[in-house]
This record gives structure tokens, sequence and C-alpha cells, in this order.
């Protein structure tokens, strides 16, 4: 493979915004570059990342009830994660088209997330959390658009999910780990646990190389045009309403299975026991969807995600169907995830793919996680925690009808 400013040279003429970029005496450069795919800084960065969502994502909800917060506050912090979604990768992926680069925004945008989490270690009012939220959150969710468009042109969508397993490696590493600490320490102590993986994290951006942008085989469609294609839109709004209906989940789970009488450690064993079954579907994803197809693995993701709201919302006191549940997070994130980035990477071509993979991230983890955390924060008062999931249940089993009923051509992909 050739290196990265060759393949700027050939494609790139001297005047373009992109050689300007590079040839930039103040560019930041990766501590090193290899001839082959960077597996391992690749791989530690997927590491680090979803090492501090392991901490994040199951905790923060409980450390904002520690400060007294009430459910519709929390489910409220808990969106702006989402908000924040719908317009940092959008913004980046414009900048990431006018560079032709993407590493260096990836530096600058998880630098600039460590500065602004630092703050959070001096607010405990709600709008003092949401202010330093806001901006940790808009450099955060920037980074990972740009690093799944850069992995893809590394290494291919087909071995997409051998280096993608090792984030959630970090998930379950970093999860099993932060419940016995937090009961040991104290669950005040996780915005400083979480700086640490942060800082982490930007030391791992140092080492990515940048990826070669490939030459589309003949000329694309333009971002706009792919976008107003019907099957797009459709498969887009699916993705909306599963990721909605994941509100509830990734919003209060934890603080539901604790006010059933479990504890940390408990509560991360089965968070950790769903990203393991995720790993295990990484590493055969790619020959499920050759052997099965986009359409119908994606048609099942959604009835499964139906199943496991339903379960968890009507059999919180039954650790083996809490069990049962979890195992099926193999197919509600990480069937539907590699699925989904699957279908991105072949809607989106050429420079178009950051967008691509922001505008997905946007409307799914973006708009739709933004609907589900509040919808839950302020069901879960007013119908009750159980029926919260049963609403997400609900969500999922919408899309799995828009799917069904729309979609259906791709089955012959």
């Amino acid at each position: 493979m050739m290196s990265t400013n060759q393949n700027v040279k050939q494609t790139a003429p001297p005047s373009t915004p992109a050689n300007r970029w590079q040839s930039s005496p103040t560019r930041i450069r990766p501590l090193f570059s290899a001839s082959q795919p960077p597996y391992l800084p690749l791989s530690l960065f997927y590491l680090f990342y979803f090492g501090a969502l392991g901490a994040l994502i199951p905790y923060w909800p409980t450390y904002l009830q520690a400060l007294g917060l009430r459910p519709n506050e929390i489910g409220e912090l808990v969106a702006i994660f989402s908000i924040t979604r719908i317009v940092a990768p959008n913004v980046c992926g414009l900048l990431a088209d006018y560079t032709c680069v993407r590493m260096p925004i990836v530096r600058l945008a998880t630098g600039l997330a460590v500065v602004s989490f630092f703050l959070i270690l001096d607010v405990r009012s709600f709008w003092g959390i949401a202010t330093v939220m806001t901006l940790f959150t808009f450099f955060w969710n920037a980074v990972l658009p740009q690093m799944e468009a850069t992995l893809i042109n590394h290494i291919g969508t087909s071995r997409y999910g051998q280096v993608r397993l090792w984030g959630s490696v970090g998930f379950i590493a970093v999860v099993l780990l932060m419940g016995p600490l937090l009961d040991y320490v104290g669950i005040q102590t996780l915005p400083s646990i979480l700086l640490i993986l942060y800082l982490g994290l930007w030391f791992c951006s140092l080492l990515v190389p940048e990826a070669p942008i490939p030459a589309p085989t003949s000329q694309p469609e333009s971002f706009y045009q792919v976008l107003k294609q019907p099957h797009v839109g459709i498969f887009l709004l699916a993705c909306f309403l599963m990721q909605a209906s994941h509100g509830p989940y990734y919003t209060f789970y934890s603080i539901y299975l604790e006010n059933h009488g479990n504890s940390h450690s408990l509560i991360s064993s089965l968070w950790a026991l769903g990203v393991i079954c995720e790993v295990g579907v990484f590493l055969v994803v790619g020959g499920w969807l050759s052997r099965y197809g986009t359409f119908r693995l994606l048609l099942l993701t959604f009835v499964l995600a139906s199943v496991r709201w339903f379960l968890i919302g009507a059999f919180a006191d039954s650790l083996a169907i809490l069990v049962i549940a979890q195992v099926l997070h193999a197919a509600t994130f990480g069937a539907y995830h590699a699925t989904s980035i699957h279908m991105i990477n072949a809607y989106f071509t050429g420079q178009n793919q950051v967008r691509g993979q922001a505008i997905y991230s946007s409307f799914g983890f973006g708009a739709g996680g933004m609907v589900g955390s509040l919808c839950a924060g302020y069901c879960w008062d007013w119908i009750g925690p159980s029926a919260t999931f049963y609403m997400g249940a609900i969500l999922s089993a919408s899309a799995t009808i828009i799917v069904w009923t729309n979609l259906r051509e791709e089955a012959a992909d």
C-alpha cells in the first residue's frame, strides 16, 4: 500500500485545500505509520473509545442520581449525548470533505473533548452539568464517524469486525472493573476515572495514520442525490426507531436493576455479558451478510430488539430472563450495527463516505437516541419503569414493520 502522502499527491493537485492542509508546518502527525494496514493503532483506539463508554453509559445515570437529580432531569442530561450527535458528525464531515483528511480532525476533537470534560470535576448543578456535557459531547461525537470511514479505508468492510471487536473488548474490560471499583471507592469518583480514559484515547489518536481515500470507479452521485433516494430514507427512519427503542436501556437500565436490589458488580456483569455476545457477532457477521443478505439480517435484529425490551420490562426480578435479554445484545447492537455500516458504505461511496457515516450517526444514535432518552425520562414516573421498556419494544416493532413493507426488494442484494 502506498503511503498517505503519496496518495494525497496523486489524488489532489498542489492548489487544493487538501495539499495546503497537509503541507502546513503546524500539522499534527501520527507517531508512526506503516505500509501495511495499521491494525494495532486502530485496535487500540477502539479499545479506549468503547472502554470509556463502558464507564460512561452504565454508570453516568447512576452518578447523576447520586447528585440528587430527578428522573426527567437525568433523561434530559443523557439526551444531550444524542442531541450533539445530530450536529457534530455533520459539521466535521463537511470539514473532512473540504480538507480531504480525517485524522487531524479526530486528534483535535479528542483533545478538546478531554479539555471540556475536565470542567465536570467542579460542577454539580443541572445547568452546570448540561453546559459541560454539551461541550464535551459535541467534540466526542465528532470522532467516531471519521474513525469508521478511516477504518474501512484502511482494511475494508469484510474485516471491519476484526478491529471493531476490540472496542467491545474494551467495553467489557472496563465495565467489569467498574462494578467492583465503584462498590469500593464510590460513584462520586466516576468523573475522575473517565478523565483518565479520555486522556488514553487522545494518546491513541496520535498513533493512527491517515488512510487514503479510494478514487471512485465512476462519477459518484452527490451526497444529496443519494440522501433523496427513497430506500435510503426508509433505512434511516428505521435506524431512528431502533435507537429510540434503546432509550430506556441506555438511560435507566442500571438504575432499574439497582432498584430491584442488584449490586454494581452484578449490574456490570450483565452489561459485560451483552457486549461479550456482541464480540462473537463481530467475528462472524461478515459471513452472515454474504449468506443471508443485509435485508434479512437487519429485519431479524429489529424483531429481536422487541423481544429483548419486552423481557426486560416484564421479568426484572428473574436473573435467568435478564441473562437471555442481554445475550440478545448480540443482535440488537452487534449484528444491527455491522449490517448498518455495510449498508451505509454501499449507499455512500468515495468522498461521500464520511458524511454518510455522519448522517447514519445523526439519524440513529443522534435523533433516535435523543427522542428515546427524553421519552424514557418523562415516562419513567408517568407510566412506570416496566411500561417504559414496553414503549421501547413498540418502537422497534414499528421499525420491523417499516423495513418489511418498504425494503423487501433489498433481499435480492
